[in-house]
């Protein structure tokens, strides 16, 4: 039903590349194969695509609102900002308060000095478990375990920017921001809902997630190399602090408002398995059949959500190659950022989208694609699980 349609009316989105869509669609021409921007130093062997620097008072006008929410909260708050000025709903309070929001979002940040006190301690205790129990009741500041709390960056958002309709937040990892993008499009299907503010965001630079995923054999740590061009070296992620947030609406709503939508989401499908070989392009190939109808290759290109991980990243590769389109995995110029990737590229793939023109190619593998764009294939194989496929038309 053509009332129904879910358009993305607004995108916010920050990462290394740039602060706003059109600066991140700008930027990927401009980059191209000439390489992403990379902090190989701070973390070392681990390199990371750092957050461009941000000016938060454009978006979070209380210094006091900065200063209590933690680096991923604040990341995540600006990026809905963003997407709310976008659409235009942004200080309007009749919009906002019937606005529903979806979040995915993590667990949040660590205390390193707590952490580093305690674990420098602990082999030297004469009863390790009461040496425990004592330093986490004592040393971890109550305010602390509070900004841990996943929610809080929908709070936040609340808080800032007048967001209150209902409110759901999702855990999860990349498949926490595909479910988010799908449930808010189906409660717009079903007539349960007009308008959503749905992203998440991902603070990648912090010593305890590269820990994380270095410990499960995950990240890269070679050099300057895109996410196909890894597979040779058995591949890797380079994880990326990103932050992006979308207003969903329905068309009926949209056209009441007057508001002009970057483009549609024609088609969306997620699901998960346990990552036997061949599963997941399984997964995909019944997504792809089950939305193939209006699908033209002849205008269309493909938004990899690809994360680098030497498994999924093959056998997404496999998957892809058959359809003959252009291809760009983002994680090359973005980084992989887990809960955000899939909002991030849906975001990049409706801006293009609605310029009619995809970006340049990031890797030597990579084509061109000279014809206009009407529609991306927009996909997410999680670094572990989570299959997701959407499909982005022109509005």
């Amino acid at each position: 039903m053509r009332d129904r349609q879910a358009l993305i009316t607004g995108a916010g989105l920050v990462s290394c590349l740039g602060d706003g869509l059109e600066a991140h669609l700008d930027a990927l021409d401009r980059t191209g194969m000439a390489g992403p921007v990379r902090d190989t130093t701070q973390f070392a062997p681990f390199p990371v695509h750092p957050m461009v620097a941000l000016e938060l008072d454009k978006q979070i006008p209380k210094r006091g609102d900065q200063r209590q929410m933690e680096a991923w909260q604040r990341i995540g708050t600006y990026a809905a900002g963003q997407a709310l000025a976008a659409a235009g709903v942004k200080a309007n309070p009749d919009l906002l308060g019937r606005m529903d929001m979806i979040v995915a979002a993590g667990g949040g940040e660590r205390d390193y000095a707590a952490d580093s006190a305690i674990l420098s301690g602990l082999p030297h205790a004469a009863d390790p478990g009461a040496y425990l129990n004592e330093h986490l009741l004592g040393d971890l500041r109550p305010t602390l375990f509070l900004a841990q709390l996943s929610n809080l960056l929908a709070g936040n958002i609340s808080i800032v920017h007048g967001v209150v309709g209902s409110s759901r937040t999702f855990m999860g990892e990349e498949a926490a921001g595909t479910d988010a993008v799908r449930i808010a499009c189906a409660r717009i299907a079903a007539g349960q809902g007009d308008l959503f503010l749905v992203g998440g965001s991902y603070n990648a630079q912090r010593p305890d997630v590269l820990l994380h995923y270095e410990m499960g054999g995950k990240l890269w740590k070679g050099g300057p190399r895109g996410v196909w061009g890894r597979q040779a070296d058995g591949g890797g992620m380079v994880l990326g602090s990103v932050g992006c947030f979308l207003v969903i609406e329905s068309r009926a709503h949209a056209e009441r408002r007057g508001a002009t939508p970057l483009a549609h989401i024609a088609a969306i499908r997620t699901d998960r398995c346990r990552r036997d070989p061949g599963q997941a392009a399984a997964i995909a190939t019944a997504q792809f059949e089950a939305m193939r109808d209006g699908f033209d290759p002849a205008t269309a290109a493909v938004i990899s959500g690809a994360s680098g991980v030497g498994e999924a990243t093959r056998e997404e590769q496999a998957f892809l190659y058959p359809f003959g389109l252009p291809i760009r995995a983002t994680a090359t110029a973005l980084g992989h950022s887990l809960e955000p990737s899939f909002p991030a590229n849906l975001a990049l793939a409706a801006g293009a989208v609605a310029r009619g023109r995809l970006f340049a190619p990031l890797e030597d593998t990579e084509a061109p694609m000279e014809a206009p764009l009407r529609q991306a294939l927009v996909t997410s194989w999680g670094h572990w699980r989570g299959e997701a496929l959407a499909v982005v038309t022109a509005a």
